[in-house]
């Protein structure tokens, strides 16, 4: 290649238009025929394209060149024996070629969303619309900030903490230790921890998890897992524990006084009580006030509670778990809404475990009674404890909040 004079042909800024228009057909895969125009090109872009092509410059306001000629005109004047492509590499640097890279891109993407086609998600049926989700909302794009082999790390790291859902007990640090070698991996603020995440939300359809510290606790919990082993806990009353280590003497002071109790995850695990129902019931509520008001009432005579406080903590699955198995029933109530039901559905899948004036008959009996309100959150789900009941709910669009029931619940534990 004869450079200087390629660039007396070629190079001027009269001609950068001409370079530009064959890179781009480059760039984009094409070969280099066919004509391109510059509409309303100056008289200096005329006299620039006549001197190259060796003719009278044509008068109008668009230019049209033959990029055929332009590539004879370098072959023959030596200019560029391998004609124009070569130019334009030698004048402007490396091409490449962006149909092949935008290929390759999206083939690479494609192995990274291909890392979620593992049973840890197959296995979950509503985890398909969260898989599905990913691409159309660029959710792994953002968080691995566009790089296709970061989005694959984050793809397979969210799959190995998926297969070890639900984990009864664990704390986010332990699950991460375990999944991934760093205790620290699933911390707030990391790509990882966000993407795992959206996967656990998703695997509880309906559930109306809030927003911030305290959605990020409730979703975590869904699926046995604890933020940390102090912040989860559980409200309880009266408890029949023995007078054995940390938690069973601090469940048997306060019973002594008939006085609510907070147990920690940590206090559950490692000091787990044990407990002598003699075959009486726990009543399982799902509002603080429910097991206040009792205390008040009752005292050290109330029957043995629970407080899930809303969708149920580690801690409380944990206990509850402990309780089933130990062969106490269990008797639930929450709120009638879309929130109490799923509530109750994990509540009364346990051994042993019965609903709590939590049924049609009760449900229909406080509307009759003027308790309802408008029923505007959520999303119907089955009771499979009582089939008629979310239909019911679903008819009258209607709630019925705990502490509308309280005199029936205070003269049922009497």
């Amino acid at each position: 290649m004869d450079l200087p004079r390629l660039c007396r042909l070629l190079g001027s800024p009269e001609l950068a238009w001409l370079l530009d228009r064959a890179r781009r057909r480059l760039e984009d895969g094409h070969t280099l025929d066919g004509t391109v125009t510059l509409a309303g090109a100056s008289e200096p872009q005329r006299a620039a394209v006549a001197r190259l092509l060796g003719r009278p410059a044509r008068p109008g306001r668009s230019l049209s060149v033959s990029l055929a000629a332009v590539d004879a005109v370098l072959r023959d004047s030596g200019a560029s024996p391998d004609g124009l492509a070569a130019a334009v590499t030698a004048l402007t640097g490396p091409v490449v070629d962006r149909r092949a890279e935008q290929a390759a891109s999206a083939a690479a993407w494609q192995r990274a969303l291909a890392e979620f086609d593992r049973p840890a998600v197959t296995g979950h049926p509503e985890l398909a619309a969260w898989r599905a989700g990913l691409s159309a909302t660029g959710l792994l794009k953002r968080l691995s900030g566009g790089d296709p082999a970061t989005a694959r790390r984050l793809a397979a790291d969210t799959v190995r903490v998926l297969a070890r859902l639900p984990a009864e007990g664990l704390t986010l640090p332990v699950l991460a230790a375990r999944s991934l070698g760093d205790a620290h991996a699933l911390d707030h603020g990391r790509p990882l921890s966000a993407l795992a995440l959206s996967a656990v939300r998703a695997l509880s359809p309906g559930a109306d998890f809030p927003n911030g510290a305290e959605g990020r606790r409730a979703a975590w919990a869904s699926a046995g897992v604890a933020l940390d082993e102090l912040s989860s806990r559980v409200l309880v009353l009266n408890l029949p524990a023995l007078p054995t280590g940390p938690a069973g003497r601090l469940l048997a002071a306060a019973r002594e006084d008939g006085e609510p109790c907070l147990l920690t995850l940590r206090q559950l695990t490692r000091y787990s009580p044990a407990f002598d129902f003699d075959g009486r019931a726990v009543h399982i509520c799902e509002n603080p006030a429910i097991l206040a008001a009792a205390a008040d009432t009752y005292g050290p005579d109330c029957p043995p509670m629970v407080c899930v406080e809303g969708t149920p903590s580690v801690a409380a699955r944990v206990l509850l778990t402990a309780l089933a198995a130990a062969g106490s029933p269990l008797a639930y109530h929450g709120d009638f809404d879309w929130g109490g039901v799923r509530i109750a559905t994990a509540v009364l899948r346990l051994p042993g475990a019965t609903p709590w004036r939590y049924d049609t008959p009760s449900y229909l009996a406080a509307v009759r009674d003027g308790h309802g309100t408008p029923l505007t959150t959520g999303s119907p789900a089955p009771t499979p404890w009582d089939p008629a009941l979310s239909p019911a709910l679903a008819e009258h669009a209607l709630r019925v909040e705990e502490e509308r029931l309280l005199d029936l619940l205070l003269a049922d534990l009497g």
